[in-house]
C-alpha cells in the first residue's frame, strides 16, 4: 500500500494499492466512523487481493474512491 505511486513504481514495488493521503494512508478524519470503516475495509480488501493475484509486471490495483 502506497501514497506516492510514482516512488513506489521507481523503487520497484511489483503490487501496488493506492492509499489516501500521507498523513492519513487509509482513512479521511473529516468522514463519519462509518465512511472511515468501510473505506478502510475496502483497501484492505484490495491489498490482501492482490497479495493472492499472479502478476508478470509491476502492478498498480485500481480502488474505489
Amino acid at each position: 500500500m502506497a501514497n506516492l505511486i510514482p516512488v513506489a513504481k521507481t523503487v520497484g514495488s511489483n503490487k501496488i494499492v493506492p492509499t489516501i493521503s500521507i498523513p492519513y494512508p487509509l482513512g479521511n478524519p473529516d468522514t463519519s466512523k462509518e465512511q472511515q470503516w468501510k473505506l478502510r475495509y475496502h483497501r484492505v480488501g484490495v491489498a490482501l487481493d492482490a497479495l493472492t493475484t499472479d502478476i508478470k509486471e509491476q502492478t498498480v490495483f485500481t480502488v474505489k474512491i
